[in-house]
């Protein structure tokens, strides 16, 4: 049995940007992986997003595009954009936290670590039931801010806590300092999309 440790990333996109906008830096997303392939064998980083219907330009599209050839499993959702009767404001209705919670318990078999980048506290019941499985998680949000970005059960619930603020000096950059879309280096070491077999899972 092999001693080194298989991680998967699961990146609920709007709640990281979120958490790192709070804490007043971008991510590198370049240097996420760095860090987490340093920790273990990392089979898949998962970045889940959504993407408003009908908008001819999306101000994420340059992300998704720089992501999805750098190494990154980009899942994507069409949502709707509509009025709210109750309060005339516009709206997005859509949610990937039932795509999320399907592919982490797809992927539970198959490594020793989940770490999901959110804070939201519907995903408790998920980390429970990967928990089940044998599956340790570690949950990356914040308690930095007020009020904290990460919901207290899910905090409660999670194996390990990384506050986003402690990661800032490996994976963070100042705003001032972010790339043009055009930054297409190539992709670092990574297993390709489509050709894991089994035994890649299972020493």
């Amino acid at each position: 049995m092999s001693s080194i440790e298989k991680i998967a990333l699961f990146i609920d996109g709007a709640s990281l940007y979120a958490t790192s906008k709070a804490l007043g830096f971008d991510i590198d997303y370049r240097l996420l992986l760095s860090e987490f392939q340093s920790r273990g064998k990392l089979l898949r980083a998962f970045y889940y997003t959504t993407v408003i219907e009908d908008q001819e330009y999306s101000s994420i599209r340059p992300l998704i595009d720089w992501l999805d050839y750098n190494g990154y499993t980009v899942v994507t959702k069409l949502t709707k954009e509509f009025v709210d009767a109750t309060t005339g404001r516009r709206k997005v209705k859509g949610s990937m936290d039932v795509d999320l919670a399907v592919s982490a318990m797809d992927l539970a078999e198959h490594v020793h670590q989940i770490v999901l980048f959110s804070g939201d506290g519907n995903f408790r019941s998920l980390v429970e039931a990967l928990q089940r499985r044998g599956v340790r998680v570690t949950v990356v949000s914040t308690l930095s801010t007020q009020p904290p970005m990460v919901a207290d059960e899910l905090r409660r619930q999670t194996d390990v806590f990384i506050d986003l603020a402690e990661l800032k000096p490996k994976v963070g950059r100042d705003p001032a300092d972010r790339p043009g879309s055009r930054e297409m280096r190539q992709p670092p070491q990574f297993l390709p999309r489509g050709t894991i077999k089994r035994d890649d899972w299972i020493e």
